[in-house]
């Protein structure tokens, strides 16, 4: 049976489709700088254009890109930041307090597991010896363990700086040309489909912009449910902790996980004479228990989820099936990209209900 011109034109643009996906696979590690700088000029445009339009012409396009581009690195460095007194508190607390949480744990846990046929032995000598060898005061010590770590680990570090170099770059140039890009693209579509092309860019545009905002919003609700939570345990890092934690769940599971592990090892080291590990591991578990289920149940499905028309279990499901395919990237494009398949989706979904295949 011959296929139809709008048959023939899905079939062109799945195909279309299908090849990105496996361009994008295939070449993962290299489009990282790229796709991530994609996302940020797509997100960060709209502040460049309205510059320009306070300037009323008068101010250079690149004076306002660097500005937003400016601002934008000065928020990451100081979400860095807050590590630093995280740092500056827990490693010397760690040097004083890893040896005495090694005791104790040998002392009460190894008759317990011994119970149950499982033995547990820390020497803490062995535990001394690692604090001195790499968590003493001496900087060059450390500063030679974390060049031989390099050495071992050379690729990974080599990418990492080539992705803090090639974003920043990239970033730069899009924003300064995102709109020519985006005609340049307009310019490749059948004039006899720019009407339904622009139909769709537009409602998928307001789909992601609700996402953003959505998230946003998750990401504030957050820092601040973290901050409180720790505090009212008592915990001095709570601020610093909290709004990590909060801010970082823009990238989905690393950022709740660096900020348990954070937490907790705050949580063990600050507690050890007042309350002990019981407490901190009843901090960790109800702030951080409440707090997951708070974003994944309530937060994440209502305020980007419903926004954006995705059911929850799509969320679930678009980050874990993005991630596997496109690694990282993938888990920071998953929830944009789904957006963009659902405006697409319901296209498809309600040409058929008016087409005779299902009137019959």
């Amino acid at each position: 049976m011959p296929f139809t011109s709008a048959q023939k034109r899905t079939l062109a643009w799945t195909g279309i489709g299908l090849l990105t996906l496996l361009v994008l696979w295939l070449l993962g590690p290299v489009l990282t700088p790229f796709v991530v700088a994609a996302v940020l000029a797509y997100a960060l445009t709209p502040l460049v254009n309205r510059l320009d339009h306070l300037g009323c012409g008068r101010l250079p396009r690149v004076l306002s890109v660097l500005v937003v581009e400016t601002l934008f690195i000065l928020v990451l460095v100081s979400l860095l930041l807050l590590m630093v007194p995280i740092m500056a508190k827990e490693l010397p607390q760690l040097r004083e307090q890893l040896p005495v949480l090694a005791e104790r744990l040998n002392a009460n846990a190894a008759p317990l597991l011994a119970k149950y046929g499982i033995k547990l032995s820390l020497d803490a000598g062995s535990v001394k010896a690692f604090v001195l060898k790499y968590l003493n005061a001496n900087f060059e010590d450390a500063f030679g363990s974390l060049m031989s770590s390099l050495k071992l680990g050379g690729s990974v570090a080599l990418a990492l700086v080539g992705n803090a170099v090639m974003i920043p770059v990239a970033l730069f140039y899009l924003l300064m040309d995102w709109d020519k890009f985006v005609a340049r693209v307009l310019e490749l579509v059948p004039l006899k489909m720019r009407d339904g092309f622009d139909s769709f860019t537009g409602e998928a545009d307001a789909v992601l912009g609700q996402y953003l905002r959505g998230q946003l919003l998750v990401m504030g609700v957050l820092a601040v449910f973290y901050s409180v939570g720790l505090a009212l345990f008592g915990l001095d890092l709570a601020v610093p902790i909290g709004i990590f934690t909060g801010l970082a769940v823009f990238v989905p599971y690393v950022g709740f996980g660096v900020g348990l592990v954070l937490a907790t090892l705050a949580g063990l080291l600050e507690f050890t004479h007042t309350g002990g590990a019981l407490k901190a591991v009843l901090m960790v578990a109800s702030v951080y228990g409440v707090g997951q289920m708070l974003e994944s149940i309530y937060l994440t499905p209502r305020l980007v989820g419903e926004r954006i028309g995705l059911h929850p279990l799509v969320v679930i499901f678009a980050l874990l099936a993005f991630g596997q395919v496109l690694g990282f990237v993938g888990i920071l494009i998953a929830l944009p990209a789904s957006a963009v398949l659902l405006v697409a989706v319901r296209r498809v979904r309600e040409g058929y209900l008016t087409s005779k295949l299902y009137t019959g």
